[in-house]
């Protein structure tokens, strides 16, 4: 069975609830109510991860970590 997390309520739904929410307010499906009840702090982790990793390429690309831009050539404006 698949299960859901609302983000409206902050309820987990299970695939086979009737009354479950469609569209934007869930995130899923997972394999079980725990992973499902986890959603939040699953994506606050995975967007942790990818901004390390943007910061990263940024410093390999133009030698700062701390660079807004991906691209140093002054043309490119």
């Amino acid at each position: 069975m698949s299960y859901w997390f609302n983000v409206k309520t902050g309820q987990v739904e299970a695939h086979d609830d009737p009354g479950r929410a469609q569209g934007g307010d869930l995130m899923g499906p997972y394999e079980t109510e725990t992973e499902a009840s986890g959603a939040l702090e699953s994506a606050r982790k995975r967007t942790e991860e990818w901004d390390e990793a943007e910061r990263r390429e940024r410093e390999w690309e133009t030698g700062d970590a701390d660079s807004n831009r991906s691209d140093n050539n002054p043309l490119n404006g």
